[in-house]
C-alpha cells in the first residue's frame, strides 16, 4: 500500500524558509529586510549620492511648511506626482519604487532615503515581505504537487 505524502504547513514554512521568507524570518526584522532588499536587488542608503536611481526626502516650502518627495529624477520634479503632504504616504511609493526596480545581488538599484529608520520603510519592506512570501507558498506548494505529495483536503479516507 503507497503512503500518502501530505502537504503540510510545516512542510511549506520549511521550503519558505530555504528561500528566505518563512516564519523564522518573518520573525526577524532585519533578516526579513535584508531578504526582501535582495530578492529585488535594491540598497537603501542615507547618504545622497548622483548614482541613486530613486529619492526620499523631506523638504520646506518657502512658507514653512513640511512636504515629501519621492522621485528619481531630483531635475525634474512633478508636483503632482512626486511630492506628499504626509509622510505616510512615502511607503507606497517606496514599494512601488523597489517592486519595479531594475536591480540585481551583485549590481543593486540605489534607492536614497534620508532617515533609513522611519516607519513607513519598515511598512513598505513588511508589505513586499508578505507579498513575496506569498508568491513562494504557492510556488512551493506546486513544486511538492509535482513532486507527488497531496493537499490534506484532496484526501478521502
Amino acid at each position: 500500500m503507497n503512503k500518502i505524502k501530505l502537504i503540510t504547513d510545516e512542510l511549506i514554512n520549511e521550503r519558505l524558509e530555504a528561500k528566505g521568507f518563512g516564519e523564522k524570518q518573518s520573525n526577524n526584522e532585519e533578516v526579513a529586510r535584508q531578504n526582501v532588499l535582495n530578492h529585488y536587488g535594491v540598497e537603501l542608503t542615507d547618504n545622497w549620492t548622483a548614482k541613486a536611481e530613486y529619492y526620499i526626502y523631506e523638504e520646506t516650502t518657502k512658507d514653512g511648511y513640511t512636504v515629501y518627495v519621492a522621485t528619481n529624477d531630483t531635475d525634474s520634479i512633478s508636483i503632482c506626482e512626486d511630492i506628499y503632504y504626509y509622510d505616510g504616504d512615502l511607503g507606497d511609493a517606496l514599494e512601488e519604487a523597489i517592486k519595479y526596480s531594475n536591480g540585481d545581488e551583485d549590481y543593486p538599484e540605489i534607492i536614497y532615503v534620508d532617515d533609513l529608520y522611519q516607519n513607513f520603510i519598515d511598512l513598505a519592506i513588511e508589505n513586499l515581505f508578505v507579498y513575496l512570501a506569498e508568491k513562494f507558498e504557492e510556488e512551493v506548494t506546486n513544486e511538492l504537487i509535482d513532486e507527488g505529495y497531496v493537499e490534506p483536503e484532496l484526501v478521502t479516507n
